[in-house]
This record gives C-alpha cells, structure tokens and sequence, in this order.
C-alpha cells in the first residue's frame, strides 16, 4: 500500500464562529454554541397536545364518587332517615367558622390551587418529548422522540475522527453534545462535530430548528 493510499481522511482545521483567527489548539477543552437557523417553517406546526387521561380519569372518579354519595344522602333524606355524620358536621362547621376562620382559609387555598392546576392542565399542549416534525402532505403530523433524536445524533457524532465517548442531550429548543476527544486537536474535532451534528440537526426534519452546542474535552488523567 502506498504512502497516499494510507494517508488518513481530511483532517484540515474548519472555521468556527466563536474562535478567532490564530488561537491556540493546545486546550485541554474546547465549546461552541450555535444559535437555530430561522426557516419559513418556523411556528407552523405547533406541539402535540395530550390527551390527559390519568388527570382526566382521576377528575371524573372523584366527581362521581361525591356527587353519588350526596345524592344517596339527599334520598335518604326523603326517605326520612337521618343524614349522614359527615353532611351533619359539614353543615354545622359552615354554620359556625367564619370565613376568616384558618380551616376556611385553607380549603380555599386548596381549592383555588387545585383550579389553577386543572386550568394548566386544559390550556398547555404537554407532551414536552416529542418534536414536531414538518408537514409533508396535508392533514398529516409527524413528530420525533427528544430520546430518539440524541440517539441519531449521538451516532452521527461516534463518526467523526478522534471522538472516544459523546453525551447527547435534546432538548426542545437546543441539542447540546458533550464530547470525549483522545486525538487530533480540540478544535478540529469540534469544528467537525459542529458540521456533523448540525448536518444531522437539519436532516432530522424538524419543524423548529434546534440550536446546537458542542462541548469537546480531554479523557482525565487517572
């Protein structure tokens, strides 16, 4: 095999945005961060919106226990039996606190919080680990596991030269890669990993880009 045939791939130092011309690559860590590009796509496909069954379901159980139980008390009435314990003492204790009374104060306190969260649960679309992708044909959505993404992206990361071990996180604004490099300078396998993995970003097909940022380290000495 020849000297030119052995010679390892393309490994000429890229341009980054946030290293001036002339740095040293003699770090021992080295960072950059990219901010998500603007597309026409941008704010048109909104998040996944949850069907919150659990708090859905947990509503709907208490309500009918409550409402089945007062009305069973209310035809026991009618009946002309006594009422139970519990309507007895809850009439009395509503008949003599006042409402600046601290049990009053409480309940309400309770009853308000858990309004608010009822009312966050309506209004916020939830389902924060799936990234929605762009349309591809009308009246079709698809959308992209946050843990699936860092698994495509953490092996597009594996393939560049001198990376040992990536740490990928997505988030649902910023991908953010943690790197492990044992050879060839810092800064080169960071300007790789920011072509690869913004490579990647971009053909996860997403519909709100993701800024990126790129951490590249040393093994530690032990």
């Amino acid at each position: 095999m020849s000297d030119h045939d052995a010679e390892p791939a393309d490994t000429r130092k890229l341009p980054t945005l946030d290293e001036p011309p002339g740095a040293s690559g003699g770090l021992t860590q080295s960072s950059s961060g990219a901010a998500a590009p603007a597309t026409a796509d941008d704010g048109r496909t909104g998040r996944f919106w949850s069907a919150r069954r659990v708090p859905a379901a947990v509503l709907a159980l208490a309500l009918l226990a409550a409402t089945g139980l007062l009305l069973y008390d209310v035809a026991a009435v009618r009946a002309h039996r006594p009422a139970m314990a519990w309507r007895r003492r809850l009439a009395h204790e509503l008949a003599v606190r006042h409402l600046d009374d601290p049990w009053v104060l409480g309940a309400a306190a309770l009853a308000m919080l858990l309004g608010v969260c009822l009312i966050v649960l309506a209004v916020t679309p939830g389902l924060r680990q799936v990234l929605p992708m762009r349309p591809v044909a009308p009246g079709i959505r698809a959308g992209l596991d946050r843990s699936a993404a860092a698994l495509v992206l953490r092996d597009r990361a594996m393939e560049v030269a001198g990376v040992q071990s990536v740490r990928m996180t997505v988030g649902r604004r910023r991908a953010r890669a943690h790197a492990v490099a044992h050879f060839r300078e810092l800064d080169e396998v960071r300007a790789d990993l920011d072509t690869a993995l913004g490579d990647g970003l971009r053909q996860l097909g997403l519909a709100r880009p993701l800024g990126l940022t790129v951490h590249v380290r040393r093994p530690k000495k032990g």
